[in-house]
């Protein structure tokens, strides 16, 4: 009781000293006075009256901002040494509410409501942290280090991926740009101009911008594996194995590498995935799993594959996958895989054959009439091909129809062909006769 009245009277000495300081204006000796406030209410482990005094101390009139700013970084230090969850939930909602609205501490409310949310996790309240953190803007914060912005963000996507909040995790993904992890971090940094905002250093467990470039890649994997977009998720692992600290560990690139190949074996037929196919075959590390560089050469080579010698081939690879890194593939993989090998061997047909009967393209495809038909139809109508079924004859014709411009001018060039032809003739008539005539006058 007796060490309660003397921290009141302490209290009611210094608030004092404050109020004098705060009048004149002198920033040092205010900060100086509420930071000594918040001490001994710290030492005395006083933490209701510790709140309290942050709250009364940040509404005085006349607060100077410097003086704001301390009292939230001194309190923020004590978070971590509260006795209880509840006293420290108490604490960061207290300082919470003074930080507000105020933009010269915008960056302690952002580490705040981070810690929060981490509870609320900590809790199973995913939901609920993940609405806490998506109350805060980081990319406006102009004082704020660029590697704490996008640590910030990518928690933020997280939670929205946890959460299957898909549609809002890509909103926030797009808030950062690829070529961010790109940035030359050897440079050295400018020193701010008079007036400028000092951008302030980002905290030690914030991690590096390459480890944050990994953060990122593996959380678009999560957002593209729920859409099952096989190319986006491929060009996000080929990111990853692009990382040099990666490239420099075989543990790290070869499962990174069988995977890339797998999912560009997934993807549809494009521009993009035959560009992709071949760079990755020109890697000079994909020898090391000569396996696979023969799988890639297959779909490069125009030739027919038969589905059931390759998944004979492959089946023991492709069920390995959920114990290498990364997990397992995605759950539709294998339907996929025998699908992609269906579209490159009609591919293949309609690069060899003009018109060919649908008996002789099931043949080919290791497939019943109507299901060959099913993936003609499939591939047509997402105009990955050109192609036409007579149905009542059981014939595919592969040729383009042509425009009407493009017939006429065939006709035009068929045409100065022909008379070509005839002048030639004519001309080697005209000298045979030429030379016979000679050889009668002699």
């Amino acid at each position: 009781m007796e060490g309660k009245g003397n921290l009141e009277a302490a209290i009611e000495q210094l608030l004092n000293v404050e109020k004098q300081m705060r009048l004149a204006g002198d920033v040092a000796g205010t900060k100086k006075a509420v930071t000594e406030i918040l001490q001994l209410c710290f030492e005395a482990k006083d933490w209701k009256v510790l709140n309290d005094m942050i709250s009364v101390l940040s509404k005085k009139r006349g607060q100077l901002k410097q003086a704001v700013t301390a009292m939230v970084q001194q309190a923020m230090q004590y978070i971590d040494l509260t006795p209880d969850l509840e006293t420290r939930i108490e604490l960061i909602k207290t300082l919470n509410n003074v930080s507000a609205g105020k933009i010269y501490v915008e960056i302690e409310r952002a580490r705040l409501i981070e810690k929060l949310a981490k509870i609320k996790e900590e809790q199973g309240l995913i939901a609920e942290a993940a609405d806490l953190m998506q109350e805060v803007a980081v990319e406006t914060f102009g004082a704020m280090a660029k590697t704490e912005k996008i640590a910030f963000i990518l928690e933020q996507v997280r939670l929205c991926l946890d959460r299957q909040d898909y549609v809002r995790a890509q909103i926030l993904s797009r808030k950062i740009s690829p070529r961010v992890f790109d940035a030359d971090t050897s440079k050295e940094k400018k020193k701010p101009k008079e007036g400028e905002n000092v951008v302030e250093e980002a905290p030690a467990n914030i991690p590096s911008l390459l480890e944050l470039k990994r953060i990122y890649y593996e959380l678009m994997i999560r957002y593209y594996s729920h859409d099952n977009d096989y190319l986006e998720i491929c060009r996000c692992y080929k990111a990853i194995y692009e990382i040099p600290s990666v490239r420099e560990n075989p543990v790290q690139w070869i499962p990174l590498l069988r995977k890339i190949c797998w999912y560009l074996v997934l993807s549809p037929h494009d521009p993009m995935q035959s560009s992709l196919l071949n760079s990755t075959l020109e890697d000079k590390n994909l020898s090391e799993i000569p396996k696979f560089r023969l799988l890639l050469k297959q779909l490069v080579t125009m030739e027919v594959i038969q589905w059931t010698s390759l998944w004979t081939s492959y089946k023991e690879e492709f069920e390995n996958e959920k114990n290498m890194l990364g997990g397992s593939l995605v759950d539709k993989a294998a339907e996929d895989l025998k699908q992609r090998i269906i579209e490159h061997n009609i591919l293949v047909v309609s690069k060899y054959y003009a018109r060919i009967t649908l008996k002789r393209v099931a043949e080919l495809l290791c497939l019943s009439i109507q299901e060959a038909e099913k993936h003609l139809s499939d591939m047509v109508v997402s105009k990955a091909l050109v192609a036409k079924i007579d149905r009542p004859m059981g014939i595919v014709s592969f040729q383009v129809a042509k425009d009407s411009n493009d017939v006429l001018n065939s006709w035009a060039m068929n045409l100065e062909k022909l008379l070509d032809l005839v002048e030639k003739s004519c001309h080697q008539i005209h000298k045979e006769t030429m030379v016979h005539k000679a050889a009668l006058k002699v």
